[in-house]
């Protein structure tokens, strides 16, 4: 109930403020599992990708979020699913969350390399996104951001209107195949 209220009170805020193209949303599937792999250069890319979305977006968020009260009630009402970073198998037990709303064919949106990018370039990721697809066979979606970092720079806790920001979203890719 949380992320709906969330969209819905959020989608007029960014069409009004924000230049949104969206490539490929056609790439998205109206039902069924699938794995939104994307680049991420701002914290408001969680916010623009279910804006252009017509499905739930369940989402990995840093632990450290769900420590403070003051922001732990938005993260837990919009389904988003603690992953402590670093040593330990706290990340373990944030995948079988993920790997649960996919087996539920839910949508789970990832960022490969585990945190924003500091430079806007993308860098080597993480293996989450092929031990997923590998589990539970569902089809890995490729997302770009262009325009979020200018939207909102790394460590700004504004963000800027009237910028563009471009989603291209490509292909699925089923590694089911490659599983066996």
């Amino acid at each position: 109930m949380g992320y709906w209220i969330t969209k819905y009170v959020l989608t007029p805020y960014l069409r009004l403020f924000f230049r949104i193209r969206v490539e490929g949303r056609e790439n998205i599937p109206e039902r069924g599992a699938a794995i939104l792999a994307s680049n991420h250069i701002s914290f408001c890319d969680s916010f623009f990708l279910p804006l252009v979305v017509p499905r739930r977006v369940r989402y990995v968020a840093k632990a450290e979020y769900f420590d403070n009260w003051k922001v732990a009630w938005f993260f837990r009402a919009n389904g988003h699913i603690p992953i402590r970073r670093g040593e330990g198998a706290d990340w373990k037990r944030a995948m079988d969350g993920a790997a649960e709303a996919l087996e539920a064919g839910e949508l789970f949106g990832i960022y490969p390399e585990g945190t924003r990018s500091k430079d806007g370039r993308l860098h080597r990721g993480h293996t989450g996104v092929a031990m997923l697809a590998a589990r539970t066979g569902a089809p890995v979606i490729p997302i770009g951001f262009i325009g979020t970092d200018r939207a909102q720079p790394v460590g700004s806790k504004m963000i800027w209107p009237f910028k563009t920001i471009t989603i291209r979203i490509g292909p699925p890719v089923d590694f089911s195949a490659q599983a066996d």
